[in-house]
């Protein structure tokens, strides 16, 4: 049993700033599990806290917190409502909109816009350090290591500024680091215990894997017969499918993401079968195999992000004729299923599968139009599997409160919270998930 890796993440945190000696930084993050724990059990340890395109919000951890708080967030969709719905409850929060820009999990926003990002941040942060007393000064130009498997990256002078990983964007905090790090000592996190890593071995902890198993199960898969995931990710699903073959299927792994890219491999380490997957960097619209390649070929919850229709295309081509395609997407269109006893209005608010889950690009596919799309892609013998996923406890169910608490009025968070606790305390609370599933041929 390694113990560093055992604690919660909050005091692995408070060992990396004690590594530095240091008793407060600034913190910029993207998603709640990364801060909340350090912000409800140790908020002084939080100088300033910057959310870049947040993906969700502890409403309740940020009411209490005295810290300064800046969000910057797109203007379009899901996240724009989010991000509105917020600041209404958090009356000394400052707002940066990034106009005419729609901000999901896997936008690239330090990327796309990195001078407005980093001059809101450059100016908030001096703000924030001037009016609550001058930060410690850490001397570092160059750096990285890890400490309680957290790892980190060292750049620049001056006040500490420690950036955690940004979800799915591609870039991560690459683009702003250099600017950044001319005004502050930026320290850059990743590790397995942070962000969408976390975030996704936690699903991969949850049933969310019985929908898996049973779409490899359709597959057929059989000894000797080579895979493709396409949207790797960290690799939590491929890794459980390299142990379950044991070396018998030849397996790659793709994602467009080289950050989980490294952490993916990293993990595979950590768990004996990086000899066993082969991770590359690719798109799903334009994957760099030649045709008729794979025997079995996957994609989990990958075709809400980008154009399904065209990645749909690309597995096809990659698929050799008698081999199976399967994919998983989130269900926008299907009704969730929260097992509280909650007022009527209430309940249809928080059933609504629209409800915290619209971050769907515009050609892309989260609802029943999957199964269409896969026969006009080529697919026969199409299998067609709705599924819902029950989660009663863990971070997946940590994670769908918050963000349904988020979106609630004053009155209706009251009546939630009662309604979890009696839940809770007898034992029946859980949420069901929705998600749409089919394996088809290609012929």
């Amino acid at each position: 049993m390694n113990l560093a890796l055992d604690n919660p993440l909050d005091d692995r945190l408070i060992q990396l700033l004690r590594h530095f000696g240091l008793a407060r930084a600034h913190f910029a993050a993207c998603m709640p599990r990364d801060w909340e724990g350090l912000a409800a059990k140790h908020p002084e340890m939080i100088s300033s806290l910057t959310l870049l395109a947040p993906m969700g919000f502890n409403i309740t951890a940020l009411q209490a917190a005295k810290f300064p708080l800046l969000l910057i967030a797109g203007d379009q969709g899901r996240p724009a409502k989010d991000t509105q719905g917020a600041m209404a409850k958090l009356p000394h929060a400052e707002l940066v909109t990034l106009k005419n820009y729609f901000s999901p999990p896997w936008a690239d926003s330090a990327a796309d816009r990195s001078d407005q990002i980093f001059a809101a941040m450059r100016d908030f942060i001096a703000r924030a350090d001037a009016a609550h007393g001058a930060s410690s000064i850490l001397d570092r130009a160059e750096g990285s290591g890890e400490v309680a498997g957290v790892s980190f990256r060292v750049r620049g002078k001056g006040i500490p500024l420690v950036l955690m990983p940004l979800a799915l964007s591609p870039s991560q905090w690459e683009p702003l680091i250099p600017v950044l790090s001319e005004h502050f000592c930026t320290i850059a996190l990743g590790g397995a215990s942070l962000g969408m890593v976390a975030h996704l071995e936690a699903r991969a902890q949850s049933g969310y894997m019985r929908v898996i198993h049973q779409l490899i199960d359709e597959t057929q898969l059989q000894p000797g017969q080579s895979v493709l995931e396409v949207g790797c990710g960290p690799g939590a699903v491929i890794r459980r499918l390299a142990q379950r073959t044991s070396g018998q299927n030849p397996i790659v792994a793709v994602d467009v993401n080289r950050y989980l890219l490294g952490e993916a491999a990293a993990l595979a380490r950590r768990d004996g079968v990086d000899g066993m997957i082969e991770f590359k960097e690719a798109d799903a619209e334009h994957l760099p195999f030649r045709g008729n390649r794979f025997d079995v070929t996957l994609a989990c919850t990958v075709l809400e992000e980008g154009d399904a229709d065209r990645m749909l295309a690309e597995l096809f081509r990659v698929t050799r004729p008698g081999g199976r395609v399967g994919v998983v997407v989130r269900s926008i269109d299907m009704p969730r299923w929260i097992n509280l006893t909650l007022g009527p209005a209430l309940k249809a608010k928080v059933d609504d599968p629209g409800l915290i889950s619209g971050n769907v690009q515009e050609r892309g596919c989260a609802d029943a139009s999957l199964y269409r799309r896969m026969l006009q892609a080529g697919l026969i013998n199409l299998a067609m599997m709705p599924q819902w996923v029950s989660h009663n406890g863990g971070e997946r169910l940590r994670f769908m409160c918050n963000r349904i608490a988020a979106t609630l009025t004053a009155e209706e968070i009251g009546e939630w919270r009662h309604a979890v606790a009696a839940g809770e305390a007898d034992g029946s609370f859980f949420i069901a998930e929705p998600f749409h599933c089919a394996v088809g041929t290609k012929p």
